[in-house]
């Protein structure tokens, strides 16, 4: 069993390198280009959003609360459509210093949960590849484990759940390098 206070360089690098990676898929490249489309008549759609003041949060259209509500009326409005999910942030201009910020805590955060599970699978002074295999498979299921069930539930294009599927591997990967690089030895 490794102590997780004696992984804190790998945690740390694994963040830092997951970070670096995030930031050339998101901003140095195209590769997310396609993940979102204009609406048709955006203007239009925007200003009749505008005299209803949404406040932010996560709205389903139409909203049905529960399957008793699902009545003939209910059932021909998701029939009428349109029918979809809908998130509002705050109005103004993104804050990316405070989303980058947090996306880099949330690195941090599943380099925790890598550490110490495999901290306590993978003894110390393992074989490179041993380490690798378990802490790859933690990092994947933590950054990309839930990401389907945007395409099951939500609607997402599964070709955007792929991209992201692709980019939580790249991130395993990363981690699972830094923490087989680093592992303690016995």
């Amino acid at each position: 069993m490794v102590a997780i206070t004696a992984l804190w360089l790998p945690i740390v690098l694994a963040a830092v390198f997951v970070f670096l990676a995030s930031s050339i898929l998101h901003m140095a490249t195209p590769w997310h280009n396609g993940d979102y489309a204009k609406l048709p008549d955006e203007d239009g759609v925007r200003a009749a959003m505008r005299k209803s003041t949404i406040p932010p949060g996560e709205y389903s259209v139409p909203h049905c609360t529960s399957m008793k509500d699902l009545n003939d009326e209910m059932k021909a409005k998701y029939e009428e459509g349109p029918v979809g999910f809908l998130t509002i942030v705050p109005n103004g201009q993104m804050k990316m210093g405070k989303f980058l910020i947090q996306w880099f805590l949330f690195t941090i955060y599943i380099g925790i949960f890598v550490a110490y599970l495999t901290g306590r699978l993978v003894p110390a002074g393992a074989e490179y590849m041993n380490v690798f295999r378990v802490a790859g498979t933690v990092a994947f299921l933590g950054y990309v484990g839930a990401a389907p069930s945007q395409s099951i539930w939500k609607g997402q294009k599964w070709s955007t759940t792929v991209k992201f599927l692709i980019d939580g591997l790249i991130y395993a990967l990363l981690t699972a390098g830094a923490f087989g690089w680093l592992w303690p030895g016995a």
